[in-house]
């Protein structure tokens, strides 16, 4: 069960104790406000705390344009022509704070994204829960042929089935060893910074992620994208709902310019030019390698 009766209990408690304030708020994102989400097997996020809003982002950026700005243009079209032209400070202005449980091997990867602040669970101070990811059988894949960090077709039949027990008797074996590492019971026990160590990649950690919405979008274009690895896929996904309700206008435009948009190079764009002239372009007479082209070419349709 991805939420414990405590953290349910002190969930409900915090929903039902609401407290009036004089600061802006999103009526989308207060609908989410502690309420859990789960994601793969015992994982979940939370929003523990927001602040600021579409509006706060148009705020920001009229101080740097001066005054004016308002007259001649609607909030939403402001942040589609900050988002359309780079333009990062002014979604700087709005923050999120996120209470996230997910496999240890996830949050290796999650943590290479350094522009947020981050508090993760202590197991040197704390005994980790004995819980494990285990993938679904249909999410368990061969390596790719033609990435080298990405899965190919699914295993199946009785390699599956012995993926699926190598992962879960070891996952139950390591714990078992840690629980006897640490025990006290006849003996002293070794040190739970120590004993750590023996756990396996798919025990679920918990920490406090706080990021602005700029860097949040890098974060949801890399990890929301479906190249992106399906265990931090899915996180990222449900946390898309809740940016969604929370900056709309800001998630539109980011949905438009960042994931449903493309970047070219300047070759790229000649090649373009070239074929509305109707010259017959091909990756030979385009100036770009393999593997540009081929990028090139799934833009293009």
């Amino acid at each position: 069960m991805p939420i414990t009766p405590d953290q349910q209990a002190e969930i409900d408690e915090l929903r039902s104790n609401p407290k009036p304030t004089l600061r802006a708020v999103a009526e989308g994102m207060e609908g989410h406000l502690y309420k859990a989400y789960d994601v793969l097997d015992h994982g979940f996020i939370r929003v523990i705390d927001y602040m600021g809003d579409d509006a706060a982002i148009c705020q920001a950026a009229r101080v740097s344009y001066g005054k004016g700005t308002k007259s001649v243009q609607n909030d939403e079209g402001l942040i589609r022509y900050l988002m359309r032209h780079w333009h990062s400070t002014p979604f700087e202005m709005c923050e999120i704070k996120l209470h996230v449980k997910l496999p240890v091997f996830v949050a290796r990867q999650w943590i290479r994204h350094r522009t947020a602040n981050v508090n993760e669970y202590s197991a040197r101070y704390s005994i980790l829960d004995r819980e494990f990811y285990i993938p679904e059988p249909d999410k368990l894949a061969a390596q790719s042929v033609i990435n080298n960090q990405g899965r190919g077709e699914a295993l199946t039949g009785e390699e599956a089935a012995r993926v699926l027990e190598y992962l879960k008797g070891d996952a139950a074996r390591c714990y078992d060893h840690y629980a006897e590492m640490i025990s006290d019971d006849g003996q002293q026990g070794l040190a739970r910074e120590l004993a750590r160590m023996n756990l396996p990649a798919n025990i679920y950690t918990q920490w406090y992620w706080k990021v602005d919405l700029h860097n949040l979008f890098h974060f949801l274009r890399l990890r929301a994208d479906s190249h992106a690895q399906y265990e931090i896929r899915v996180y990222a996904d449900e946390i898309c709902k809740v940016v969604a309700d929370w900056v709309p206008a800001a998630y539109g435009a980011f949905e438009d310019y960042r994931m449903g948009g493309a970047t070219l190079s300047s070759k790229a764009i000649d090649c373009v030019r070239r074929m509305l002239k109707g010259e017959e372009v091909t990756q030979e007479t385009s100036g770009m390698s393999k593997g540009e082209w081929r990028e090139f070419e799934g833009v293009i349709g």
